[in-house]
Order: structure tokens, then C-alpha cells, then sequence
């Protein structure tokens, strides 16, 4: 099969690694891809946003399958255009993207179809929003409604933080992102990340992770798009798997189809597994980033079908199969990260792939031959062990090999899990 892989992070190099190891696979492409992908992969200089140009591409190279990585062309309908002229994606089509493209949109869904989720208000000003949340007091979560990168939220512990995450909102923090808020309850609980492939008909579980947003160890700071996770998180134990699926992924699964918009990809739950059971706090419509590179690494069937299974409506045929070895990935990101940084830093080591180590390149480039950091979040370091604290011990053993003066991490990924296993 001929593949082109839409996307540059370290969610596609992960997806481009494992891509390639199909013996289905005869040539795979990825637009705009970085140096990590390049490994695996021809990087083709398409511009994404001009889906036109990415079809003509697709008939020129007769492409069989294409894969989109990130939400923001989904969202647009980049699915929609490869499906209209006859190519097989994965990824759904824009009306059902959002999900992820409108947290309102998915809000209205959970109540429309009973699935459990924090009690929540829409608002398009900023002074009924602040009214309701004096009312409701804090703690209170504000979030932006459209795509903000992973950095629309605010988790507020008080009422002048939700305040003031409102004003960031209206005033343009997010652009046009943030024209709209969705107000909504705290749940107390643990978090996870459940990943579930759909066809629009069918699902098929695949594996939990644990992602760590906030930029500083101890979960301080400000969110971020995610520094660092693990796969498995303990705290999916089957039964709360099982309750996932019939409770929340089912009945989304239904009322997509029902309301005219069936899903075909992946659904990534981000979930609080509260008192009451699991909660759902957002959905995304396509792997998470940093959670696809540990899913990756613990993944021992052949990614290509399952993926296909999903464009061909024949999720019911295919089974996936994982490592019982934990993954445990560390993000390196540029210091100033997730505010302002500088670009272009120099990365003059990484440490070589072995068995159940990998470095996946997320926000890297070329520059006259020498690699440089172009992103926030840069490198994934990954690795697998018979324990959440051996994987834990070989990455950031990994991250201590690598030459970068102006990167910097978490020291704490993992602690959750590592603590249950003490």
C-alpha cells in the first residue's frame, strides 16, 4: 500500500514508526514531517491547510490510504475532501470533529444521550459567564470552545482566576477560539486518557494511558499540551474499561450516527475516574500527543489494518494485541515552554534507539545539516520496562544522554504508578 501521514509532531513520528514496520506497506509519504519522521518516511513539502493540493498529490503518487495525525485539519474537513474524491482516510469528517473542535458541541451530546460529564453553561459574553461562575464558587473549570492547542483550559481554584481565564478568553488569548466558553463543574478523581477506534458502527478498545499536563513537577504550573505519559494507567482497571466503553463510548458512538454525523477514527477520551465511576471531560478526535508514542511502543499488531478497518467499515474483523510492558514517555520542551522561547537552538546529541527506547522528534528541524529545536515541546523520550518505574528509570536515563542546553523536563513522570507499585 501506498500511505501518506498528515502531520510534523511527535504524535506522527511515532505513528510513521510504527507504519513502516507493516508488511502491507510499499511506500509511505508524510506532509510536512521533521527529521524523525524522515527516518521512516519521504517527506513530501505539501502545504496541508490547501486540501485541493493534498488530493492532487494523492492521484499523482496513486496513493491507497491516507492517515491524519492532528485535529486542526480534521476539523477543517481535510476527510471530507479525500473522501469525496474516492481516497481512504482515517480521521472523521469535520461535522463529526467536533467533538473536539466545539467543547460545547460535545457537551450538548453528553446531555442529549445521558453520558456522565461534569454539569456545565455555554456563554458568548463575558459578563453572564462571570456571573454564573460567582454563584457557582470555586473550584471551576473554564475552557476556551474551540481548538486552543491544548491550552484553552483553566483549571480554577478560585473565583478571580476563573474571572480572569474568562477575560483571556474574550479579550483574544485564543483567538477565535476562545469566542465562546464553556463553563463547567471540577471533578475530583484521577485522570486518564482511553483511546477506542471506530468505524461508525463498531468499536474496538485499544489501551489506556496517564498524560501529565501541567508544565512543573508535582502537577504545578500552567497546562500544556502534555509532558510526558504512560501506558497502561492502573487506575483503568477493566471493570472501569468495560463501564468506559458502555457508558460513555457507546452511546457517543450512537448519537453521532443518530444526529447524521457517524464517527470514523479514533476517539481519545479524556476521562476523571471519579467516586461515581468514569466522567467524561473532553473528547479528542485523533491520538494524543504525548499518549500516541507509548501506545505505540506497547502496540504489537500491525497498525496499518486497524486503521484501514476504521475507513472500511470492518472494525468488527480486527483485533489488537499489546505488550504488557508499561511505556513511560518524557517530553523535552524548550525552556520558557508553554509561554514564549526561543527557536532554532541547537541539539547536538541523541541518544541511539535500542530495544524498547526510542527518541521520536516533535518539534524538530533541519538547519544548514544540524539539528535544531523549531517547537515547545521538541522530543519524546520513550521507553518500555517490565514496571512503570523501570520504563521510568530507562527514559529519564535516555533524557540525561541527550545535548541540548536549552531544553528541560519534568522529573516526576510516572509518579502516580510508580507510587501504586511501592
Amino acid at each position: 500500500m501506498r500511505v501518506l501521514l498528515i502531520g510534523s509532531g511527535g504524535r506522527e513520528h511515532a505513528l510513521a514508526w510504527k507504519l513502516a514496520q507493516s508488511p502491507l506497506m510499499t511506500e509511505l509519504y508524510a506532509a510536512p514531517g521533521n527529521p524523525g519522521i524522515a527516518e521512516h518516511a519521504t517527506l513530501v513539502a505539501l502545504d496541508v491547510d490547501n486540501h485541493d493540493a493534498v488530493v492532487a498529490f494523492c492521484k499523482e503518487k496513486a496513493i491507497d490510504f491516507v492517515v491524519v495525525g492532528p485535529e486542526a485539519p480534521l476539523v477543517v474537513g481535510i476527510a471530507d475532501k479525500l473522501r469525496a474524491a474516492g481516497i481512504a482516510v482515517f480521521g472523521p469528517s469535520a461535522a463529526a470533529a467536533q467533538l473536539e473542535g466545539s467543547k460545547g458541541f460535545t457537551k450538548d451530546i453528553c446531555a442529549r444521550y445521558d453520558i456522565p460529564t461534569g454539569a456545565y453553561q455555554r456563554f458568548n459574553n463575558a459578563p453572564k459567564a462571570k456571573a454564573y461562575v460567582r454563584a457557582q464558587g470555586a473550584p471551576i473549570v473554564v475552557k476556551a470552545d474551540g481548538l486552543a492547542a491544548g491550552k484553552g483550559v483553566t483549571v480554577a481554584m478560585t473565583v478571580d482566576e476563573a474571572l480572569a481565564a474568562i477575560d483571556d478568553c474574550f479579550e483574544g488569548a485564543f483567538g477565535e477560539a476562545g469566542a465562546e466558553v464553556v463553563i463547567e463543574a471540577y471533578l475530583d478523581g484521577e485522570e486518564a486518557s482511553f483511546f477506542c477506534l471506530c468505524d461508525g458502527k463498531h468499536a474496538l478498545a485499544l489501551a489506556t494511558a496517564q498524560d501529565h499536563k501541567r508544565v512543573g513537577d508535582g502537577d504545578t504550573g500552567p497546562n500544556t499540551g502534555g509532558m510526558g505519559a504512560y501506558s497502561p494507567a492502573p487506575v483503568m482497571t477493566p471493570e472501569m474499561v468495560e463501564r468506559t466503553m458502555r457508558e460513555i463510548i457507546e452511546p457517543t458512538m450512537r448519537g453521532m450516527a443518530e444526529s447524521g454525523h457517524p464517527f470514523s477514527g479514533v476517539f481519545f477520551a479524556g476521562l476523571m475516574i471519579t467516586a461515581k465511576g468514569p466522567e467524561l471531560i473532553e473528547y479528542n478526535v485523533r491520538f494524543g500527543d504525548p499518549e500516541c508514542q507509548v501506545l505505540m511502543m506497547r502496540l504489537k499488531s500491525d497498525l496499518l489494518p486497524l486503521l484501514l478497518a476504521c475507513a472500511n467499515g470492518t472494525l468488527d474483523q480486527v483485533t489488537a494485541e499489546w505488550s504488557d510492558d508499561p511505556a513511560l514517555t518524557v517530553v523535552m520542551a524548550s525552556k520558557g515552554y508553554p509561554g514564549s522561547y526561543a527557536k532554532n537552538t541547537p541539539i547536538t546529541a541523541l541518544p541511539a534507539d535500542s530495544e524498547g527506547a526510542k527518541v521520536f522528534h516533535a518539534g524538530t528541524a533541519l538547519k544548514d545539516g544540524a539539528l535544531v529545536a523549531t517547537g515547545g515541546r521538541v522530543l519524546n523520550v520513550t521507553a518500555t520496562g517490565k514496571t512503570v518505574g523501570e520504563a521510568k528509570e530507562r527514559a529519564y536515563a535516555l533524557a540525561g544522554e541527550v545535548k541540548w542546553e536549552n531544553g528541560f523536563y519534568r522529573n516526576d513522570i510516572g509518579w502516580r504508578a510508580v507510587e501504586r507499585e511501592t
